[in-house]
C-alpha cells in the first residue's frame, strides 16, 4: 500500500491541500524508495528532482511517517536518513507547504505518533525559511496549545519553536515589539511600525513586556506594584498616543493561516497587551486619563461596524470601563455615558452600571440623577456658545451644528479654519472639544428618550438647573413637553428669573422649585389633547429631538385580546436581517443572532429582547432565503414572528421544565402589561418594519412578491398613520399644495402628465388610471428639504414621500431618462 492509503487510516480531510501534481509523485516514491526493509539508495530517489519536486517528496516523507491508526514510536534507518536530508536541504518552502507540514505532523501526534522529535523537524525546519511574520501567523496559537494540552510535545520542540518564532533583538527596537505582540493584526503592525522606536527601547521595552502578562480579568496587587516600578517618565505621553489610535482603530482584513483575509479588530495577542496598558492607566494622574479610557470603551465595546450587542473587544472595553471605577470620582460619569448610549454587551453594560451605582452611592444619589449632575459643559454659556481669541481671530465652540466658526478681524462669519491659526495648539484644544461635543449630544439626547418611556420623575427645580438651563442637554429639553404629575403640560419658556411652561392655548404655568414633573407622553393624554398640541409645534416650528407629539400610541387591539399572551401585529414581515438587528440593537434590544447554520439545533431561528420597566418582551425571527447565496453565514433576510411579553424573572416557554408554576412560561396575558410598556415595544416593532421591511425596495425580491405589494401598497401601520396625521397639517403650507390631494393610504399628486399615488408607508408610486407601478429612486429634492418637519430628519420616509410629490408635481421637469420612459408607458 502507498503513503496515501496509509495516512488516509489516520486522517483523509488533509489530502485534498496537496498540490494535484503530489499525487503522481507520490506514486512514484512508493515505488522507488519502498515499503521498510528495501535498500534502495536515497540518492536514486531524490536525483534529478527541482525545488518543487524536492518539496514534494518532502510533504512525502512527513506522511511517510505514519505508523498507522494506533501510532508508535520507532522508525527504520533509511526513514530516518529522508527526514535528516529533508531538514537540512536549502528548499523555498512556501507559507501553504508549511501548513501541510505542521497539520499532517499534529494528525500523526494526536494519532499516539510519540517520536516528536522526528514529527516537527521538517515542519520546523520549513518554518525557518520564511519570514517572521510568516511564521507567526501559521502558527498562531501552536504553542499555547501544546503547552496546555500536549506536554511531551512541547518539552520536546519548545525550546526550538520558541527559538523559531522569536526576532534577533539586537539594535532593533521594533522586533523587540513584535516579539511581544507578533504582527497579528493591522494594529499590532503599527505598535511595531509607528510606535516601535520608543516602544521597544530600554526601559519602556520592560513595561510593554509586563503587559503582555495581563491575562486575568483583573490587575492584581501585585501586578500593580509591579507597573509601578516600570512606569518610566516617557510612558504617559506614549500611552496617550497609542490609546488615542485605538479609539480611532476600526476592522479591517487581515491575512489568515489558512491563506485567505478574514476581517480583524484585534487578535487576543494584541488585546492582552493592551489591555495591559489600560490597566497601568491606573497609576497617572493625568488629566487626558478618563476622556481616553472612556473613548477606548466606546470604541472596544460596540459591534463589528459600529453596532450590535457584541462587542469589537469586550476584553479591552471591560478593562476600560473597570479602570474607570478604580479611579471613581464624578469625572468618570460623563465618559461612562457615552458607552451607555452605544454599546449593548450585557457584561459591559452591568459593569458600566456598576461602577456608576458605586459613584453615585458615594455622592448619595440615584444614578440617574447623578448622570443629571454630571453632563459636561465644555465651557459653553447659556446660549450654547463658547469664544476663545486665538491670534486675530475669534473662534466660537457652537452647539447648534455642533461646530467651530471662525470670526475674521473684520467681522466675517466662515466655517474653515483661517490659514494663520491651523497650526495653533489652542485649536487643536477646540476641535477635540468639539469631537467630545459631538459624543455627549447623541447620549442626552437617548438619555431623554429613555426617561420619556421609563417615566422618570424630576422636582421642578432639578428640571431647570439640570436640563433647561445646561448648554448641552438644554439643546434638546427645551423643545420637549413636560407635564406637572397629573396635571397641566406646557413647552418651557425663559422668564426674567427663571422657567415656566406655556400650554397651546397659551395659558402660562409656573410649578413650584419642589413640584414633580415628568416629560409628557400621548398615551395618557385624550385625542382632542395630542392634536392640539401637535398643531401648536407646527405653528412655532418646534423640531423636537425625537417623536414626543407625534409619537405613535399602540393600544391593545382586539386580535391580541384573542390571542392573549402574544401580539401577531408585527408578524409575518420580510426584514433585512442585517438591518434589522442593528436598528433593534440602537433602540435597546439584545440577543439576536441567527444564520444558516446548525438548522438542528436551531441556529436559524432566534429572538430579539427588550427589557424595560421591569418586563422583558421577546420578538421571535427566522432566516429566510437561499443559505447558498448567504454562503451558509449570517441570513441576509428574516421573518418576524409573535411577540411576547414577560415580567422579570419568568422564563420563557423553551425553559418551561425549569419553572415552578405550570404556564408559567407562556407569558403574561397582554392586558396586564402596561400600556406604555406594550406601545413603546410594539412602536421599536414597527419602526424596524418600517425601515428594513423588503416591502420598501425598488421592486420585489424573488419568491416574496406578494408580500411586497401587500406592504408596499396596504393598510397603513401606526407609523404610517402618524406620517399621515403630519402630512395633513404640512400639506396646506406647501405651494404645490393645489397639486396634493391625502387619500386614506396615499397622497395623491396631480401632474402635468399624469395622476401619481404615493403609499404613505412604503413611499411607492402608482399612476393612474391603471395603476403602473413607477420606480423612483429617492433623491434630494431642495423644495422637500426646505420644508419644516417637526420630527422626522432627512432621509426618513415623511422627507423621501414630501420629495417624490415635488418631483411629481413638475412632472414635465423631469429629465431622468430612468423615470421618463415608465411615464410615457
Amino acid at each position: 500500500m502507498g503513503v496515501i492509503a496509509d495516512f488516509t487510516r489516520v486522517d483523509a480531510s488533509l489530502l485534498r491541500d496537496l498540490p494535484p501534481d503530489d499525487m503522481e509523485n507520490f506514486a512514484w516514491f512508493d515505488d522507488v524508495f519502498g515499503p521498510p526493509g528495501w535498500n534502495t539508495p536515497l540518492a536514486s530517489v531524490v536525483e534529478g528532482r527541482d525545488d518543487e519536486g524536492l518539496r514534494s517528496f518532502g510533504r512525502w516523507v512527513q506522511m511517510r511517517l505514519t505508523l498507522g491508526h494506533g501510532g508508535g514510536h520507532e522508525y527504520d534507518e533509511r526513514l530516518l536518513e529522508a527526514v535528516r536530508f529533508v531538514a537540512e536541504a536549502d528548499l523555498a518552502w512556501t507559507s501553504q507547504d508549511v501548513r501541510f507540514l505542521w497539520d499532517a505532523a499534529n494528525r500523526l501526534m494526536t494519532s499516539l505518533h510519540t517520536n516528536h522529535q522526528v514529527l516537527y523537524r521538517i515542519p520546523l525546519a520549513a518554518t525557518e525559511r520564511l519570514a517572521y511574520a510568516d511564521r507567526r501567523r501559521l502558527l498562531d496559537g501552536t504553542a499555547t496549545w501544546y503547552r496546555s494540552y500536549h506536554r511531551p510535545v512541547w518539552a520536546a520542540i519548545g525550546e526550538r519553536l520558541t527559538a523559531v518564532l522569536t526576532e534577533p533583538e539586537e539594535n532593533d527596537a521594533a522586533a523587540r515589539v513584535r516579539n511581544v505582540t507578533r504582527d497579528l493584526d493591522p494594529f499590532a503592525c503599527l505598535l511595531a511600525g509607528e510606535f516601535g522606536a520608543r516602544l521597544g527601547a530600554d526601559p519602556m521595552v520592560r513595561l510593554l513586556r509586563h503587559w503582555a502578562t495581563a491575562t486575568s480579568a483583573k490587575p492584581s496587587d501585585r501586578w500593580l506594584a509591579t507597573a509601578r516600578r516600570l512606569l518610566v517618565p516617557e510612558a504617559a505621553d506614549l500611552m496617550h498616543e497609542i490609546l488615542r489610535r485605538l479609539a480611532a482603530h476600526r476592522e479591517g482584513p487581515y491575512p489568515t493561516r489558512w491563506g485567505f483575509e478574514s476581517t480583524i479588530f484585534l487578535h487576543e495577542r494584541t488585546a492582552r497587551t493592551l489591555r495591559g496598558l489600560v490597566w497601568t492607566c491606573a497609576l497617572l494622574d493625568e488629566p487626558w486619563v478618563t476622556s481616553a479610557l472612556g473613548d477606548v470603551a466606546l470604541t472596544c465595546g460596540v459591534g463589528m461596524g459600529g453596532s450590535g450587542a457584541n462587542c469589537r473587544s469586550e476584553m479591552i472595553a471591560n478593562a476600560a470601563v473597570s479602570t474607570l471605577a478604580r479611579r471613581g470620582g464624578l469625572d468618570v460619569v460623563p465618559a461612562l455615558a457615552k458607552v451607555t448610549v452605544k454599546v449593548r454587551k450585557k457584561s459591559v453594560l452591568a459593569n458600566v452600571a456598576r461602577t456608576l451605582d458605586a459613584v453615585a452611592e458615594h455622592a448619595g444619589l440615584s444614578r440617574e440623577r447623578l448622570l443629571d449632575r454630571t453632563v459636561p459643559r465644555f465651557g459653553l454659556d447659556a446660549d450654547g456658545v463658547r469664544e476663545e481669541k486665538i491670534g486675530d481671530y475669534r473662534v466660537r465652540l457652537c452647539v447648534d451644528g455642533p461646530a467651530l466658526r471662525f470670526v475674521t478681524p473684520d467681522g466675517r462669519t466662515v466655517t474653515s479654519a483661517p490659514q494663520a491659526i491651523r497650526k495653533d495648539p489652542a485649536l487643536a484644544e477646540l476641535k477635540g472639544t468639539l469631537k467630545e461635543l459631538k459624543q455627549a449630544l447623541p447620549a442626552e439626547r437617548f438619555r431623554l428618550e429613555r426617561a420619556l418611556i421609563e417615566e422618570r420623575l424630576w422636582r421642578w427645580h432639578e428640571v431647570t438647573e439640570f436640563f433647561l438651563d445646561h448648554p448641552v442637554t438644554g439643546r434638546y429639553a427645551r423643545n420637549l413637553i413636560w407635564q406637572i404629575l397629573q396635571g397641566p403640560s406646557g413647552l418651557p419658556i425663559r422668564t426674567g428669573d427663571g422657567w415656566e411652561l406655556t400650554d397651546p392655548q397659551g395659558r402660562r404655568i409656573q410649578p413650584y422649585a419642589d413640584t414633580p414633573v415628568q416629560l409628557w407622553h400621548p398615551i395618557r393624554e385624550t385625542a382632542d389633547d395630542v392634536r392640539a398640541w401637535r398643531d401648536h409645534l407646527l405653528d412655532l416650528g418646534v423640531r423636537q429631538p425625537y417623536k414626543q407629539a407625534f409619537r405613535e400610541v399602540y393600544l391593545l387591539t382586539p386580535a391580541e385580546e384573542r390571542t392573549r399572551t402574544y401580539s401577531r401585529r408585527f408578524d409575518g414581515h420580510v426584514l433585512r436581517y442585517g438591518q434589522a438587528k442593528a436598528l433593534l440593537n440602537q433602540r435597546g434590544w439584545t440577543g439576536l443572532a441567527i444564520g444558516h447554520w446548525d438548522y438542528e439545533c436551531g441556529g436559524d431561528r432566534g429572538e430579539a429582547i427588550k427589557e424595560l420597566s421591569g418586563w422583558r418582551a421577546r420578538w421571535g425571527m427566522h432566516v429566510t432565503g437561499d443559505p447558498n447565496a448567504d454562503r451558509w453565514g449570517t441570513a441576509s433576510y428574516c421573518v418576524s414572528e409573535e411577540i411576547h411579553f414577560y415580567r422579570d424573572g419568568q422564563l420563557p416557554q423553551e425553559h418551561a421544565d425549569w419553572a415552578d408554576t405550570p404556564g408559567d412560561c407562556d407569558g403574561v396575558p397582554l392586558a396586564e402589561v402596561p400600556p406604555l410598556v406594550l406601545s413603546e415595544v410594539l412602536r421599536d416593532a414597527d419602526l424596524a418594519v418600517g425601515v428594513t421591511s423588503i416591502g420598501l425596495d425598488q421592486e420585489a425580491l424573488g419568491g416574496h412578491e406578494e408580500y411586497w405589494h401587500a406592504y408596499g401598497f396596504g393598510e397603513l401601520t401606526e407609523t404610517a398613520k402618524t406620517r399621515r396625521d403630519a402630512l395633513a397639517r404640512l400639506l396646506p403650507r406647501l405651494k404645490i399644495a393645489d397639486r396634493l390631494e391625502l387619500a386614506d393610504r396615499f397622497l395623491r399628486v396631480h401632474g402635468d402628465l399624469r395622476t401619481y399615488r404615493i403609499h404613505l408607508g412604503s413611499g411607492n408610486i402608482l399612476m393612474e388610471p391603471n395603476d403602473a407601478y413607477l420606480c423612483i429612486v429617492p433623491g434630494a429634492d431642495r423644495d422637500a428639504r426646505s420644508v419644516f418637519l417637526p420630527f422626522e430628519e432627512d432621509g426618513g420616509m415623511l422627507s423621501i414621500i414630501l420629495s417624490k410629490a415635488f418631483l411629481l408635481a413638475a412632472d414635465t421637469a423631469i429629465t431622468d431618462p430612468s423615470i421618463t420612459r415608465q411615464l410615457r408607458t
